[in-house]
């Protein structure tokens, strides 16, 4: 998958489209639905959970599938949650089954979507089988503040994303709300209290979140995790990026670990690598945790937990192939909830000069450490770390308490974390995320996504050669219309007039800081340098390889070098190129 991109490249970003016609089949069915309590007011202690009098519920009669702006129009059922008391309690919303006429058949949750709207921000168009199934359907859970209210807006419909034959059915539900102010909400008793058995497996040292997807999502410093498995004994819990963060070699020739250019930019605790920009990491991991980097060449049929052997203390590692196979146990491999389209690095070696490493479809190979290829952090939570509010899904991920704010207005960028969203900019092009604060009192930002004019990927070459200035082809671009046309004056006035972006070169197995100083020892700057008021993200910086596989499988450049003749590239299942 290494391939050198010349100077003369067409592209900034390949990108291939497929036009599909559908052929939309409306059927129309006749669909009733109900919500309500037990009575108009629920209590539950000091918690009232009270409907509106005014509000009918939701009714669709000879109803048919519809778009999720329609759904979103709907009036919707209101209701309130209450806390009454002076001390704050924990609470889970449900959305329950209620009893139906014998001659009626009860529609399948796969037709529905759902939109919750809490004190005034929308949880999204969301399958109503993404929050359980009865009586489990969580819609919302968290914390309520003595003598405060929750104020909600349920709409629910048919989708028209899913064909079927529903008609003649019907739903028909009721909320019900639990209490606890006593609940153990640590991490690891959450998550396990709410995957269902069968997604579980318990090796005899850890206990293995396992299948297709479930609802194990956490929203942590501005990144989204899966929780991987938790320790019987130390009760801590594995997490893994769900998408890869960053390139670089994982090192020249060695397939050892420690030592390597991989643990360095891990445990990196500047602004150039992964730890220095973790929200207060020493409060929520593990930085003493020991990672089992044993040497393996099994095949992906053989799931044996690995002897131990080899094994290295640091705060931040990667995944070994052993708890990438168990992640998939109950489904196929190519099901398994790791599996995230992309290339990305485990921390087993197969031979000493070899790595593992899951590809975009779902198989697993060996090849030299001096390629680049995804990075997939993975930390463990401490035992007291506690989830405060979500379900769960990827929708509404479990939020920690500590990193679950909810109302940042007037709140300066520079004060935020790597991987948080921000909207600046115009239309399709307006949402960005934070990279790093690597100069005092500014905040670098990337887009989320490759930039788009009417929903199609832009594409340049680099240049003339592969220095990036103001004046290349691509630095021209982005200095000018970019900021006329895709920025707005309001915002650019917002960007700073003069940065320096660092050129340093990078080549094959060589150490990430190359890109930013004269050596790996991080002590001088470059001075292959360029000032610009808009760059490009550098090899190893945070978000360079943050896009979806999904949405935007697409090269794109990076500002660095590969010798006299390449410029870089991030490809389009995650590696550099």
């Amino acid at each position: 998958m290494e391939k050198k991109k010349n100077k003369k490249a067409t592209v900034i970003i390949i990108s291939i489209f497929i036009v599909l016609i559908l052929a939309i089949l409306i059927s129309y069915a006749y669909f009733t639905t109900e919500l309500n309590g037990t009575d108009q007011i629920v209590k539950v202690g000091e918690l009232e959970l009270v409907l509106d009098e005014t509000s009918e519920g939701i009714s669709l009669d000879n109803a048919i599938g519809i778009s999720d702006s329609e759904g979103l129009s709907l009036d919707g059922s209101t209701f309130e949650l209450r806390n009454n008391g002076s001390k704050a309690v924990d609470y889970t919303i449900y959305l329950d089954d209620n009893t139906i006429e014998e001659t009626d058949t009860r529609i399948d949750d796969k037709y529905l979507k759902y939109n919750l709207n809490k004190n005034g921000a929308d949880s999204g168009a969301t399958l109503l089988t993404k929050i359980g199934s009865n009586p489990n359907r969580i819609l919302d859970s968290g914390t309520i503040e003595g003598g405060k209210t929750n104020k909600y807006k349920l709409n629910l419909w048919i989708t028209d994303e899913v064909d079927g034959n529903y008609s003649g059915q019907v739903f028909s539900g009721k909320l019900r709300v639990e209490v606890s102010q006593e609940r153990d909400k640590t991490a690891s008793t959450v998550l396990l209290e709410n995957i269902p058995k069968e997604n579980q497996y318990d090796d005899g040292v850890d206990t293995f979140i396992t299948g297709e997807d479930p609802n194990n999502y956490i929203w942590y410093s501005g990144k989204l995790w899966r929780a991987v498995s938790v320790n019987n004994e130390e009760k801590t819990v594995k997490l893994v990026t769900q998408w890869n963060i960053s390139t670089i070699p994982y090192d020249n020739d060695s397939s050892v670990f420690e030592g390597s250019n991989m643990e360095m930019w891990l445990n990196d605790t500047t602004v150039d690598g992964f730890l220095g920009n973790l929200r207060d990491y020493e409060n929520f991991i593990v930085t003493d945790a020991v990672w089992d980097a044993t040497m393996d060449n099994s095949t992906l049929e053989s799931v044996t937990r690995p002897n131990g052997e080899t094994t290295v203390i640091a705060s931040v590692g990667l995944l070994n192939i052993y708890e990438y196979k168990t992640s998939y146990k109950g489904t196929t491999r190519n099901s398994g909830y790791l599996n995230n389209g992309l290339w990305w690095w485990t921390l087993t070696p197969s031979t000493t000069s070899s790595l593992r490493y899951v590809n975009s479809n779902s198989t697993v190979g060996s090849i030299n450490p001096s390629k680049s290829y995804g990075i997939r952090p993975s930390i463990n939570l401490k035992s007291n770390v506690e989830i405060v509010s979500g379900n769960g899904t990827k929708e509404i991920p479990y939020r920690l308490e500590g990193d679950n704010d909810t109302n940042l207005s007037g709140t300066k960028l520079n004060t935020r974390y790597s991987g948080e969203y921000i909207k600046i900019g115009k239309d399709e092009n307006n949402l960005y995320r934070i990279v790093s604060h690597e100069t005092e009192g500014l905040t670098k930002i990337t887009s989320a996504e490759p930039l788009k004019n009417s929903g199609d990927f832009l594409t340049t070459t680099f240049g003339s050669n592969n220095i990036y200035s103001n004046t290349s082809t691509v630095g021209r671009f982005l200095n000018t219309d970019y900021l006329t046309n895709y920025v707005g004056d309001s915002y650019s006035n917002m960007i700073e007039d003069s940065t320096t972006w660092y050129l340093g070169a990078v080549g094959i197995g060589q150490n990430y800081r190359l890109a930013k100083y004269t050596d790996e020892t991080g002590n001088t700057l470059t001075s292959s340098t360029t000032t610009a008021k808009v760059g490009l993200l550098r090899l190893g910086e945070l978000m360079s390889g943050q896009f979806d596989r999904y949405e935007n499988n697409s090269y794109f450049w990076l500002l660095n070098p590969y010798n006299s003749t390449y410029a870089l590239a991030t490809s389009d299942v995650g590696s550099f190129c």
